[in-house]
């Protein structure tokens, strides 16, 4: 079986955002089961933007769900090209662009409850934006820059608890050849 063949499926909630399901589904071993699922309208975006000096830009964040974190830049699509998404994020949490974008990677987010594309992004050649951040409506209260040594010490001290920003964090060690 390569998939759990589903026999019906009920949007319970639904925004511009997210859509949850739940689908009437057939288990591996046969069974009759119901299984919620969490949609993302569009794919998201994470940014790992890479200074000059090797330093890695974080944003700490307080989020709604977990508190405070600290994180790759990142957001929604919103139905747009996923590099200009990815521009459009930088700008707006950091109040940065960059010169050079490089995809280096695609994940899916909690592939167990959800279905939720994610792309990542090297970015660098970073300089200031003409116009200011919009930090406050992301409830961004810092933006970081930490050199990539002390970026792998946080993640393995928990410091970095997101797992989107590890994952981020590994596509772009790898794309740099700093892992094999």
């Amino acid at each position: 079986m390569t998939h759990w063949p589903t026999h019906s499926t009920t949007t319970v909630y639904e925004n511009p955002w997210i859509r949850v399901r739940e689908d009437a589904v057939e288990r591996p071993d046969g069974t009759a089961g119901i299984y919620g699922v969490v949609e993302l309208r569009h794919p998201a975006v994470f940014i790992v933007p890479l200074t000059a000096d090797d330093e890695v830009v974080l944003v700490e964040v307080v989020r709604h769900t977990t508190g405070r974190s600290l994180e790759v830049p990142a957001g929604g699509s919103d139905g747009e090209d996923l590099v200009l998404a990815a521009q459009r994020e930088l700008r707006e949490e950091t109040g940065l662009v960059a010169d050079h974008w490089e995809h280096v990677g695609s994940m899916f987010a909690l592939n167990g409850v959800s279905h939720a594309p994610e792309h990542v992004y090297l970015a660098r050649g970073l300089r200031s934006a003409d116009e200011p951040a919009e930090q406050e409506a992301e409830g961004i209260t810092a933006v970081r820059r930490e050199p990539w040594p002390r970026v792998l010490e946080l993640v393995a001290d928990g410091s970095i608890t997101d797992g989107e920003t590890v994952a981020a964090l590994m596509y772009a060690a790898i794309a740099l050849g700093r892992v094999r």
